[in-house]
C-alpha cells in the first residue's frame, strides 16, 4: 500500500471502547465512552479531546467513504490553524493491518505537505486541503488502522487522528 504520509495523516482520532470490566467479586462497573469523532464523511477521531490542539479541524469529506480498491479517493479537509506551523513540524505515523505493523515513520511534516499543495512554514488562519489519491487495486482485504499525531519542532501538538478498521 503505497499512500504519502500526509495523505495517510489525513485519512486518520481515539475510539474509545465501552466496556464492563470484570472484578474478583464478579460484580462489574460500566465504563463512560469517549468519542471524538471528526466532523464531515469521514471514519476519523481525534486520538484525545481535540480543544487544546494548534490545528482546529472543521470537517473532512473523503468520497468514496469508505475508501474502495482502485478507486480515486477525493479528500477536502477544511480547519483553522491557531499558530504557525514552521520547518521541524513531524508526524508520528503508524499504518496497521489487522494486528500487523506495515509502517511505523515519523517523516518531516514540511517535506510531506508538498504533496498537498502546501508549504511551510503554514500560517495561522483558516486551512483548505483538497487532494485526490488513486488508490491501487491490489490493496490486501482485511482490516486497516491508521493512526497519524502530529507535533509542531517543539513537540506542541497541532492534531491526532486515528482511522480504526477500514475494510478493504
Amino acid at each position: 500500500m503505497k499512500l504519502s504520509s500526509s495523505a495517510a495523516a489525513l485519512l486518520l482520532a481515539p475510539l474509545a471502547v465501552t466496556a464492563t470490566p470484570a472484578s474478583f467479586f464478579g460484580s462489574g462497573q460500566d465504563v463512560i465512552a469517549q468519542d471524538f469523532p471528526v466532523d464531515g464523511d469521514n471514519p476519523l477521531e481525534f486520538c484525545t479531546e481535540p480543544s487544546s490542539n494548534l490545528l482546529d479541524i472543521k470537517s473532512v469529506d473523503l468520497a468514496p467513504n469508505p475508501p474502495k480498491p482502485g478507486q480515486t479517493l477525493k479528500i477536502k479537509a477544511e480547519g483553522v490553524l491557531h499558530e504557525r506551523v514552521e520547518k521541524g513540524a513531524y508526524v508520528l505515523l503508524e499504518v496497521k493491518y489487522g494486528l500487523i505493523t506495515l509502517l511505523r515513520q515519523r517523516p518531516d511534516l514540511c517535506d510531506q505537505i508538498v504533496n498537498v499543495n502546501l508549504e511551510c512554514p503554514l500560517e495561522e488562519g483558516p486551512l483548505v486541503l483538497t487532494r485526490e489519491v488513486d488508490l491501487p487495486a491490489q490493496i490486501p482485504p482485511g482490516k486497516y488502522t491508521v493512526h497519524a499525531d502530529v507535533y509542531d519542532k517543539n513537540d506542541k501538538r497541532i492534531t491526532c487522528l486515528d482511522a480504526k478498521n477500514i475494510q478493504f
